[in-house]
């Protein structure tokens, strides 16, 4: 498979929790999240392919917050592949997958739900941006979305998270929104949100 990871078999009829690190992060930064979300679910902790200046990373930018989107696209249907393949090693149920993304890692997770219908069956965005624009979404009406952000978010303005949104939200989806006031940090009370939209759901 094409992508270093860890994988923790939990239980199968839980979602299994797909982990992507922020810039600069491992298949092991997220597991604690995970661990929080849903104690009992299968964890699958992924590492980006791409580095910049040393740092992980799971597509390519051309500058601070200019996504190269031909490479993200290329790697958002590699990270697809990866999945199916997973699914099939591990024994997980591939249509039964909850993203949680950070950052970098929530902004490949949001470029798979704009790119496949069914790549995931929810989707917590912790720091998303919008992945593409001018794009036709799929039906996105069987999967529930959070977005964490941040109303002082020097990397991703509140106007950013409003736009994912309503993209989303016009694509069917049904999309919750938590907004701290502690920049691009993940907070505890985030996190908590997170865990009470999740149970909510799944």
């Amino acid at each position: 498979m094409n992508h270093q990871h860890i994988f923790k078999q939990g239980n199968p009829e839980r979602p299994l929790l797909l982990l992507l690190h922020g810039t600069g992060g491992t298949e092991h930064d997220l597991f604690f999240l995970g661990e929080a979300i849903d104690p009992e679910a299968s964890l699958l902790g992924v590492r980006g392919n791409v580095t910049e200046s040393g740092m992980n990373r799971y597509f390519r930018r051309l500058a601070e917050g200019v996504f190269d989107e031909n490479d993200l696209e290329y790697r958002t249907k590699e990270l697809i592949a990866f999945l199916d393949d997973a699914s099939a090693e591990y024994g997980f149920d591939r249509n039964n997958i909850v993203a949680i993304g950070y950052s970098n890692g929530a902004n490949i997770a949001g470029s798979m739900i704009y790119s496949f219908k069914d790549a995931v069956k929810g989707a917590i965005l912790h720091h998303p941006m919008v992945p593409f624009r001018n794009r036709q979404l799929p039906d996105l009406h069987s999967l529930p979305v959070f977005i964490g952000a941040g109303t002082n978010d020097p990397l991703c303005a509140p106007e950013e998270s409003m736009e994912l949104k309503a993209t989303l939200e016009g694509a069917g989806s049904e999309v919750a929104i938590y907004w701290g006031n502690a920049g691009h940090s993940l907070t505890n009370e985030e996190v908590v949100a997170a865990k009470a939209w999740y149970n909510k759901h799944f």
